[in-house]
């Protein structure tokens, strides 16, 4: 995720303006989960596109999201690698026997 964090910061730091504040991030952070669950929707739920609408691709709104996100971590100078570790010792530790293995 380090690279992740330091290409974002490459592209957002090349402008001005930089970083936009945390509430601003969690703004746009909530349209792109929105996106993202418009066209999940629209696969496999029962929601169906109007015909004069655009497919989007899952993962290039997955990719946004995770943008998104990104910024956040950077504009709060928290390191995702750090914190992404801790989640899954967690996950690790307390799901270890929640479900059946293969």
């Amino acid at each position: 995720m380090q690279e992740i964090q330091k290409e974002v910061d490459r592209w957002v730091t090349q402008y001005k303006i930089g970083y936009f504040k945390p509430l601003e991030i969690i703004a746009s952070l909530a349209e792109e989960v929105g996106e993202l669950a418009r066209e999940v929707n629209h696969r496999f739920g029962p929601k169906k596109k109007k015909p004069e609408e655009e497919t989007q691709e899952i993962g290039d709104e997955i990719a946004d999201i995770i943008f998104t996100l990104t910024c956040l971590a950077n504009s709060l100078e928290i390191d995702l690698d750090k914190h992404f570790k801790r989640v899954m010792d967690k996950y690790y530790g307390r799901d270890k026997d929640r479900w059946e293995r293969k």
